[in-house]
């Protein structure tokens, strides 16, 4: 049965940054939810299904809420429809808060739903493993955490590392020592912990050694105490380096793991060690999995619909 549901909206600004520019974000919700939305004057009525009228209005009233606090737009219209239908509803500015801060003072919150139940999942587990595609976040909210976690006094230090699997024979052939060799691999972590530290602080906490970013190699034979460790782009180890990695795990560290299954760069007769690993240690208690979607691509908008239409290729090529 097809009703019309009527919301009265209260304040101008608020209804300006609910319907977005040329009211993109009223279209997208039409799209989104395949119900009529007609706005006129301060009357915004929704005409459909009973069940996804109350649905639509339950997200427009949270929208109109936190309006002013929030920019409004297709991922945070998202957010707000993943975080009712989860039931979340009530733990929206727990949800929503700022996750860590720039050098430059800018916040670093969270822009999906599944970006939030990646930093929850990190703040209540000593091992995380966020697995997803990429421009959705995962190493970037994990050094967010780990800079909050230093500067708490959590933990001693930080360490990063990656495998250079995808350097493979090409190794050699590149300038300078083996640390000029892994610099291309490593830069993403850089830049992040340098957006998060500045350039001069970064550089002294190198130096004492506070900080270190290494190549999975060099973590063997250790004990990992009193520190935040990420292992990034781990859909490049082999289930023995992912073995050897966590077990390096020490008294008051914290470890998170992050991987794209979609871009596995190991030879074909090597399986990769994040998928096994998630495999094996999914409902181990204090260790959480997280995936995260392309929903949860918060890069040009383009990024999400190229993912998409690779995952939907891979499908049709395994049928």
């Amino acid at each position: 049965m097809i009703i019309e549901k009527t919301i009265e909206l209260q304040d101008l600004q608020d209804t300006m940054a609910l319907c977005g520019v040329r009211d993109e974000n009223l279209e997208y919700m039409r799209e989104k939810f395949g119900v009529g939305i007609r706005l006129f004057g301060s009357n915004l009525t929704i005409i459909g299904e009973q069940q996804q009228c109350d649905r639509v209005a339950e997200v427009i009233e949270t929208l109109m809420s936190k309006a002013r606090s929030n920019n409004i737009n297709r991922n945070f219209i998202d957010f707000v429809t993943d975080m009712i239908d989860a039931g979340d509803s009530d733990k929206f500015d727990e949800l929503t808060r700022t996750v860590a801060m720039t050098i430059k003072g800018k916040p670093i919150k969270c822009k999906t739903y599944g970006q939030a139940a990646y930093v929850k999942a990190i703040n209540d587990n000593p091992i995380v493993f966020g697995v997803g595609p990429a421009g959705t976040g995962k190493t970037y909210l994990a050094v967010a955490l780990a800079v909050v976690a230093f500067k708490n006094k959590l933990v001693d230090k930080i360490i990063l590392t990656r495998p250079a699997v995808e350097a493979g024979e090409k190794l050699g052939f590149l300038p300078g020592d083996l640390g000029a060799k892994v610099d291309p691999y490593l830069r993403p972590l850089y830049d992040a912990l340098q957006e998060m530290f500045g350039l001069e602080t970064y550089n002294k906490l190198m130096e004492k050694g506070v900080i270190e970013i290494a190549p999975l190699a060099y973590m063997r034979g250790r004990t990992l105490s009193g520190a935040f460790i990420i292992l990034d782009e781990a859909q490049n180890t082999t289930g023995e380096q992912m073995k050897m990695f966590l077990t390096r795990m020490g008294e008051g560290s914290k470890i998170v793991v992050t991987g794209d299954t979609t871009q596995i760069d190991l030879p074909n007769n090597k399986a990769s060690g994040l998928v096994e690993a998630v495999s094996i240690l999914e409902g181990v208690k204090g260790i959480a999995v997280v995936n995260l979607t392309a929903k949860d691509i918060v890069r040009h908008p383009l990024v999400q619909a190229i993912v998409n239409a690779y995952e939907k290729h891979g499908k049709t090529k395994e049928n």
